[in-house]
């Protein structure tokens, strides 16, 4: 017994001291295990009333950093004892969150801050304090994503400009522990790893990374440069010379009696659609004065179930073969087409080339987050120099308590019936959300996030929207595979390729479209429509 006593003794002083080495080796490393007040800094800004707490993880003994109430703004920042160059080496930053109630709508980032020169102060920081990078979980509406985002000087104009990582991870829709990683190396490439898996690699030089690009275009659109007024970008034009047939008619009906047909047999011409419901009864408390004559509810005729009808038959319509619709001459092509304008391109004066981002160190780490779910608890805030450290951390803090975590609910999901059907439905999501995190799915793939949480609230809709992203995959890579774009008819040769039709105009027409459509198909709906049954009340 007591060697066994020794034992655990032997193991837990190892993992102790295994953790103790790692954070040694960090450049800054909170645990939370004393309280953070005196260390870290409340905003004292007004519209940030969300009171922190210092807070156990549901179902462990460790701390963490708590949002203690819901739809409340929260700030909070910590100040480093010396700033942190990111342009020495390898830099990692990486910290847990746990949403203990989920997350609808909120963010739970960290903001790493410039140092207070740039102008703001621990007591007043706020939304508008400078950052130098944005990472971690955000989510609300169509917004599903672990946000990566620089703010790089431009060292032309010397304004700060937000890049945004494109197609970045989205965030895992459970109530576990997560731990975000973010490796920012020497060779200007940036690795994201949520729960120490890979997720996204990117460069930061590059254009297709990162939006807007930290690297501007070369030549921009001269602002000054105007369409001369005789320039003609009708591709094809009305033929002037074409003349509308004597025989077409433009006032034909589309639609006309269809004078062949006759009345079905059986039809029952004498009797109504709905009857006087024979089992009604007049309420005893009904007053003819005030309530009016009172009057039987109808029900559908018994008669009409077996007929193939009732009432008055009219005779249906048909497409009037004459019918030719209103003429227009056909189109030919435009001798006076020059091609889509666009503006001449001149020099960028704002354009510099870059080797490396021009990184401004970290001095502070803040939390500044505007959340409708309480909650959210963050834990295991790191900064260190080497990829070990951190991997070292995720080992001896978050992967035990996400075991125990994730085991609590597989046992809860088995104890609440989750098996068979359910507990594939949830394997077929996990696999969804990691289709979702596909690079290629570019702008759709906001569109299959929004179909798979639809799905995960309403489990009757799975194997529909498990269809519908097959769907858009498949759409997708068909697109990839044979390109999405029409031929574009040749330009002038001072003249750029033609410009994308305005998306705006294009919805508008599209949308004018499908209501006339929708208008005339409900006019033929109420002219075939049985008549409606009576209410038990007349107006007086």
């Amino acid at each position: 017994m007591r060697s066994l006593q020794f034992c655990c003794f032997l193991l837990i002083g190892c993992l102790i001291s295994q953790i103790s080495a790692s954070a040694s080796d960090a450049i800054f490393y909170e645990s939370f295990d004393e309280s953070f007040e005196g260390s870290w800094i409340v905003s004292e800004k007004e519209e940030y009333s969300g009171e922190w707490k210092h807070s156990k993880s549901e179902g462990h003994d460790d701390y963490g950093l708590l949002v203690s109430e819901k739809a409340r703004k929260y700030a909070i920042v910590k100040e480093l004892e010396k700033p942190v160059e990111l342009k020495d080496g390898t830099i990692v930053l990486q910290f847990e969150v746990r949403l203990q109630n989920g997350l609808e709508c909120g963010g739970a980032y960290l903001k790493y801050l410039r140092p207070q020169e740039a102008g703001w102060t621990a007591k007043g920081f706020d939304n508008e304090s400078p950052y130098s990078i944005m990472f971690g979980p955000d989510k609300c509406g169509a917004t599903n994503k672990v946000h990566f985002i620089l703010k790089h000087k431009n060292p032309k104009s010397g304004e700060f400009v937000e890049h945004h990582l494109k197609f970045p991870p989205s965030v895992p829709s459970d109530k576990l522990t997560h731990v975000y990683t973010a490796i920012l190396k020497p060779d200007n490439e940036v690795v994201i790893l949520v729960d120490g898996e890979e997720k996204k690699k990117a460069n930061f030089l590059s254009s297709e990374d990162f939006e807007p690009a930290l690297i501007p275009d070369k030549t921009i659109p001269d602002p000054d440069d105007k369409k001369p007024e005789d320039w003609d970008e009708r591709a094809q034009i009305p033929d002037p010379e074409a003349k509308k047939p004597e025989d077409w008619d433009e006032d034909a009906p589309m639609e006309i009696l269809d004078e062949e047909a006759e009345m079905p047999e059986g039809w029952l011409e004498d009797e109504p659609e709905e009857v006087d419901d024979p089992e009604a009864v007049k309420p005893e408390d009904w007053d003819d004065e005030e309530d009016g004559e009172w009057e039987a509810p109808k029900i559908d005729n018994p008669k009409c179930e077996s007929a193939p009808g009732c009432g008055e038959w009219r005779r249906p319509n048909k497409r009037n073969p004459a019918y030719k619709g209103k003429w227009s001459a056909p189109l030919i092509d435009n001798p006076a087409y020059k091609g889509i304008w666009k503006p001449r391109e001149i020099p960028n004066p704002n354009y510099f080339e870059l080797d490396t981002p021009n990184f401004e160190p970290i001095a502070a780490i803040g939390i500044e987050i505007w959340t409708m779910q309480d909650g959210i608890l963050f834990d295991n805030v790191l900064i260190a120099s080497d990829e070990k450290t951190a991997s070292s951390i995720r080992e001896t803090t978050w992967k035990p308590k996400f075991k125990v975590e994730e085991e609590k609910q597989k046992a809860e999901e088995q104890s609440a019936g989750f098996e068979g059907l359910k507990g594939i439905q949830k394997a077929v999501f996990d696999v969804l959300y990691k289709i979702a995190n596909l690079d290629f799915l570019g702008e759709h793939k906001v569109k299959v996030v929004e179909l798979i949480e639809k799905a995960e609230k309403q489990p009757n809709l799975t194997i529909g929207v498990l269809v519908s992203v097959v769907v858009v995959l498949f759409s997708v890579l068909l697109k990839l595979l044979f390109g999405g774009k029409k031929a574009t008819p040749k330009v002038n040769v001072n003249v750029a390729a033609p410009a994308k039709m305005d998306e705006g105009e294009t919805s508008k027409s599209a949308a004018a479209a499908a209501a006339e459509g929708e208008e005339e198909e409900e006019k033929k709906e109420e002219q075939n429509e049985a008549p409606r049954r009576r209410t038990t009340r007349r107006d007086n």
